[in-house]
């Protein structure tokens, strides 16, 4: 049995993206805004503790440090965040399959409910011009 994976939050999901090669954290910032046209802004309490709790997991790594300047460290991704980001890509793709596939389905009764309706209105209608024209016909 596979192992349960946990999903990622949308943040540390753009923050690996952004890791593909070294950067630092206002360009992870700036990357994040980029990919998602500015929908999602990375605070800095946000950045930081996902950065050390990623550098735990070990899913990235430092790259390379200024030590006379804390914004000069630059991360990248590890193989095992690669494999971490991967797995998330496909828990997305699941979930969005499932989402499409269900949808379609109810949209599909929806529909299906609809053209009954149609049909018993239709056939309303038809009814009652039957009776209009018979009426016609017997005032002739």
């Amino acid at each position: 049995m596979a192992e349960k994976q946990t999903a990622m939050t949308e943040s540390v999901y753009y923050i690996l993206l952004s890791l593909g090669t070294p950067n630092h954290g206002y360009g992870i910032i700036q990357k994040t805004m980029e990919l998602t046209d500015g929908r999602l802004e990375l605070g800095a309490g946000t950045l930081y503790g996902a950065l050390n709790t990623l550098l735990e997991k070990g899913w990235i790594r430092l790259y390379s440090e200024d030590k006379h300047s804390r914004k000069k460290k630059q991360y990248i991704i590890t193989e095992q965040g690669n494999l971490a980001l991967q797995l998330e890509m496909e828990r997305l793709q699941e979930l969005l399959e499932n989402g499409r596939r269900i949808y379609q389905q109810q949209m599909s009764v929806e529909l299906e409910e609809e053209e009954g309706k149609c049909r018993e209105k239709v056939q309303e209608s038809a009814e009652r011009r039957e009776a209009i024209d018979e009426k016609v016909q017997v005032v002739f």
